[in-house]
């Protein structure tokens, strides 16, 4: 996965995404849900990690050309 590092087999909203991070930004966008992060907006995104801290996984999201 582009923005976790999981294992990812397909491609999704043109990145390669594990299923998780797929129904991560699908949800978020079709919600429109603003996020903020309670840290200096630099919290690492990992297969661990990844639920901690909404904003800096949408964010590495878009970075990553979701």
């Amino acid at each position: 996965c582009s923005v976790c590092g999981d294992s990812a087999i397909c491609l999704h909203y043109g990145v390669r995404t594990c299923e998780g991070c797929k129904g991560f930004f699908k949800r978020t966008v079709q919600k429109g849900a603003k996020y903020s992060c309670l840290a200096e907006k630099c919290c690492p995104v990992d297969k661990r990690r990844r639920n901690r801290c909404q904003f800096c996984r949408f964010q590495k999201c878009l970075a990553v050309g979701m």
